[in-house]
């Protein structure tokens, strides 16, 4: 057993009402199994999958399925983003999880997990939702819940704190059952977080409340000066300024991305690699600016 643990990631957002479609973004680390993932939600093998050491998929795609009871699902696959290489700050644009059950639960996952809860709070365990994959992994007399007594603390903290919810996907079994049961589990459960948080997007309850208050650094400091706050304490509200300019501008250079993909679907063309290069220079470009400008703050000033 010490070998099946490995995991990737899924996050989930919501479209505008409209169409009432939800969009799943696969995220994780290179060779975890989201591009297979995503074509066992899908139905199809759309996403490349396959063995490679140096990963696959180079740039974000999008697919669309309609399911067999009419919900619209949008499924993005995205390069390996958890990699050793990849700055720790740009896991603020993941959203929920999955295992993969053939290598350890490592630190390196722990690790990811509280970076989550460091850049969004606590609340976003509210929309995590663990997936366990290679199920296939699990020997027959072995269910998954003999492999989850048996697995490590840390993994039984990230359930707990996930109220539970998880799901097991085998993406190399040829039983359709099988594939259409785990399908029906995962949106199962992805419709009862949305349930659960009002229908709401995590997004936008999260400006809210970093918007919430003075609107600038200016009404800050007279605020805070006023209060009898000294300039240690300013600076806390500086690094959240931060951080709310780097996951905005993820979040507009990942819509751009995609809406670029969409536009190329539709009229048959795709842009030239060139421009989709340029586009992940300047995500790149954001994020060491973000992560500059943080070290700079937190040079400055202790946060208390």
């Amino acid at each position: 057993m010490e070998e099946m643990r490995k995991w990737t990631k899924l996050r989930y957002e919501f479209t505008s009402p409209s169409n009432g479609a939800k969009t799943l973004v696969l995220v994780g680390r290179t060779g975890n199994g989201k591009s297979a993932t995503g074509n066992s939600i899908l139905g199809t093998k759309s996403f490349t999958s396959k063995i490679c050491p140096s990963g696959v998929t180079r740039t974000y795609e999008l697919q669309t399925t309609v399911l067999k009871d009419g919900q619209i699902f949008n499924v993005i696959d995205t390069p390996g983003l958890f990699d050793a290489s990849v700055e720790s700050e740009f896991i603020g644009k993941e959203i929920a999880k999955f295992f993969s059950l053939k290598t350890r639960f490592s630190e390196e996952e722990k690790t990811a997990f509280q970076c989550l809860e460091t850049l969004f709070g606590t609340k976003i365990c509210s929309y995590i939702i663990i997936v366990f994959t290679n199920g296939d992994a699990l020997e027959e007399d072995v269910t998954l819940k003999d492999y989850l007594d048996d697995s490590p603390q840390p993994l039984k903290d990230v359930l707990l704190l996930c109220g539970h919810r998880f799901v097991l996907f085998d993406n190399k079994t040829e039983d359709k059952t099988k594939r259409g049961k785990q399908v029906d589990d995962l949106v199962s459960l992805v419709n009862m977080v949305i349930a659960q948080n009002g229908g709401q997007p995590y997004y936008d309850e999260l400006f809210v409340e970093l918007k919430r208050g003075a609107t600038t650094c200016d009404e800050q400091e007279e605020v805070a000066s006023l209060k009898g706050y000294i300039k240690q304490e300013i600076c806390k509200e500086q690094i959240e300024r931060l951080y709310e300019k780097l996951l905005m501008r993820i979040s507009e250079l990942a819509g751009r991305e995609v809406s670029r993909e969409q536009a190329a679907k539709k009229s048959d063309q795709m842009k030239s690699n060139d421009e989709i290069n340029k586009l992940r220079e300047d995500l790149e470009n954001a994020q060491r600016e973000t992560v500059e400008l943080r070290k700079k703050a937190e040079d400055k000033c202790a946060i208390l």
